[in-house]
């Protein structure tokens, strides 16, 4: 059996602090939100790079970037203090330059991607350490457009009830189409009656990752599944004791990175060398949730907000404004883009020159210093094969 014994106080890098540090917004003292930001958005490239990828980038013009928007959005439900970063660390810099509010503790640095299952898991160990397993943490990707915060807040809020009541809980949004880009959720039978401040939580019966259009609108006219948006809320127990018994070497390096976080950097930097690179590159959906859901661990609550992780050109379309009677959508400066007879179009002028468009129609063009992609809109997913292509073609220089 693992040593579960709560730790009441906060260790950092030899100093201690005492619990002091709580959100007064909604009163989630004991709710810490994670912000896995390791995506490099393939399906956006050329704008999208693994050395600037899609969430430091503001791909919708509201005037702040993703991960700036995803930190706004969870510093009014939990505070400031209770949220943290996990990013490579070639972004380290500009996070911090885009989050200044973070503190150095806050932000956890990964030599390589390891996808979000150990961004998830250590950032919940250290967590764990700091301020004891009974915690709820939440993970919230950086790169998703949300509209509505109040009904986000809500969501939220009921997802923390849920994970007291033991559920890895993860929060379903409404789907809007019968969409193959996103993964469903198969809602199973209500637990509203049996958990206080969760009316709206059904146990899940499985996850269904993106499957064909037919599938796609055989699901929604059951009005039993939503779309899958990778937020989940848990006890921290919950959590390491899953991995605990059900992957213990994982367990194991991810355990000693963790305490070596309550040492000092130097001792990070030797658990980070000796463990990171050997752990498992796995999602935190294939790694816990869809093994859970099949024992019936996993709970879900409604998220009846605006939502969009931008997936691609099209994503990014969809949420522009039109910048003439034609729905041509540019994201960048509109001066640059000279278009006649031209339709539909999603163009991002980031090279500095103009672009002049003549007769196209529902086309992608995103000019780069480096690199021009030219593919129909109806082809937007595909753009991460070409990013494949290219990799295998020895252009690692672009990517």
């Amino acid at each position: 059996m693992r040593d579960t014994r709560v730790c009441r106080s906060i260790p950092l890098f030899g100093r201690c602090e005492t619990m002091g540090c709580m959100s007064d917004s909604q009163g989630f003292d004991d709710f810490y939100a994670i912000i896995p930001a390791g995506g490099t958005g393939t399906r956006l490239w050329p704008l999208s790079r693994s050395s600037r990828p899609k969430f430091l980038y503001d791909l919708v013009g509201q005037g702040s970037t993703l991960i700036q928007s995803t930190f706004a959005r969870l510093e009014a439900v939990t505070g400031a203090g209770h949220i943290v970063v996990s990013a490579g660390w070639r972004h380290v810099d500009e996070i911090r330059r885009q989050l200044p509010g973070l503190r150095a503790d806050q932000l956890f640095a990964e030599p390589v991607q390891r996808d979000s299952m150990a961004a998830i898991a250590l950032a919940t160990a250290v967590l764990a350490r700091r301020h004891g397993e009974g915690i709820i943490v939440g993970s919230f990707a950086a790169d998703h457009v949300i509209r509505g915060r109040e009904s986000f807040a809500q969501a939220v809020s009921e997802a923390v009830a849920t994970a007291r009541a033991g559920y890895v809980t993860t929060i379903g949004i409404a789907a809007s189409r019968p969409s193959t880009a996103f993964g469903y959720i198969h809602q199973g039978r209500s637990l509203g009656a049996d958990i206080p401040g969760a009316s709206r939580a059904h146990l899940v019966e499985r996850f269904v990752e993106k499957p064909d259009s037919s599938t796609a609108q055989a699901f929604l006219s059951t009005g039993e599944y939503r779309w899958n948006a990778g937020m989940f809320v848990m006890r921290a127990k919950v959590l390491l004791d899953y991995l605990h018994d059900s992957m213990p070497s994982f367990f194991e390096a991810i355990s000693h990175i963790a305490d070596a976080y309550m040492q000092d950097e130097h001792a990070v930097d030797e658990a980070m060398s000796r463990y990171w690179t050997g752990l498992e590159k796995i999602a935190f959906d294939y790694a816990v949730a869809e093994p859970l859901s099949a024992a019936g661990g996993v709970a879900m609550v409604p998220g009846d907000f605006g939502w969009d992780d931008i997936g691609d050109f099209n994503s990014v379309a969809a949420l522009l404004p039109s910048a003439n009677e034609r729905n041509m959508k540019i994201l960048g400066d509109s001066d640059l883009v000279a278009y006649l007879d031209s339709a539909g179009d999603v163009v991002v002028p980031s090279a500095g020159r103009t672009i002049a468009l003549l007769g196209v129609n529902d086309m992608v063009v995103v000019d780069t210093p480096d690199a021009l992609l030219l593919a129909p809109r109806a082809r937007s997913q595909e753009v991460k094969s070409m990013v494949s292509y290219l990799q295998e073609s020895g252009h690692d220089d672009l990517l």
